[in-house]
This record gives structure tokens, C-alpha cells and sequence, in this order.
């Protein structure tokens, strides 16, 4: 008689992985990530990107006062914090994800608010949100 409960668990140990098996392989799958554009963009020599970025002083300052506010803002997201900022003779370009419009806007107000509306090119993109 004592076998007739362990028996029991059993079955329903399995029917438990079973089920959770059969839940996990209906999941659909994420894409995988395809960058492939955005290199092909970069590799243009005609686009900015960080190698580029001269070491003069005045650009080292911009990218280093747009950074600190970009990072000082708390509210905005590990994405906006971590966009690529370039200065090139004073001219600046944001690249890289942000999660929402509203925060593209925010992060080219404070890039533009330091180094002048017509001294910054946007290229940001706003990411595909969170699965």
C-alpha cells in the first residue's frame, strides 16, 4: 500500500514536467539581433564615429559636459545614459538606441543646450520596446 502514494507523486512529478515542457516550447522566440545596417553605416568614412573624434580640447569638454548630463539625468534609461556622443570641430553626433520618442527629444535638448542647436546631428534611433 505504501507504494501506491510515491506512485502517485511520480505521476504527477512528470505530468508537472511534461506540461512545463510542452508551455517552454510554445514560447515564441525573440529574432536574433541584426546590427547589419548600422555597421554598413558606420563603415562609411563620410560618418562620425568615436575614432574619429580628434583630441582637442574643445571637443574632449562638449562630449565630456553632454555625457555628465545625459548620465545626471536619472530618468532616463541605461539606453539614453549609453548613446555614443562624437565632436568633431564642435559639431556633435548622437548615435545609438534610446527607448521612447520623448526620450530622443531629451537627450538631443541636452546636447543641443550645451553645444548649440546647429552644432548637434541626431541619429538616434528609438529601440524596438522590451519582450
Amino acid at each position: 500500500m505504501n507504494s501506491q502514494p510515491a506512485l502517485f507523486r511520480m505521476l504527477v512529478l512528470g505530468a508537472t514536467v511534461l506540461a512545463t515542457t510542452c508551455v517552454l516550447a510554445q514560447e515564441p522566440k525573440a529574432p536574433p539581433p541584426d546590427n547589419t545596417k548600422v555597421n554598413q553605416r558606420d563603415r562609411d568614412s563620410s560618418q562620425a564615429t568615436a575614432d574619429q573624434q580628434k583630441e582637442n580640447a574643445n571637443d574632449k569638454t562638449l562630449v565630456r559636459q553632454i555625457r555628465q548630463a545625459l548620465v545626471k539625468d536619472k530618468a532616463l534609461s541605461t539606453y539614453a545614459h549609453n548613446v555614443k556622443v562624437i565632436s568633431q570641430g564642435g559639431q556633435v553626433t548622437l548615435k545609438g538606441p534610446v527607448r521612447s520618442q520623448e526620450e530622443k527629444r531629451a537627450v538631443e535638448a541636452k546636447a543641443e543646450q550645451i553645444a548649440g542647436e546647429q552644432n548637434v546631428t541626431s541619429q538616434l534611433e528609438v529601440a524596438p520596446p522590451k519582450q
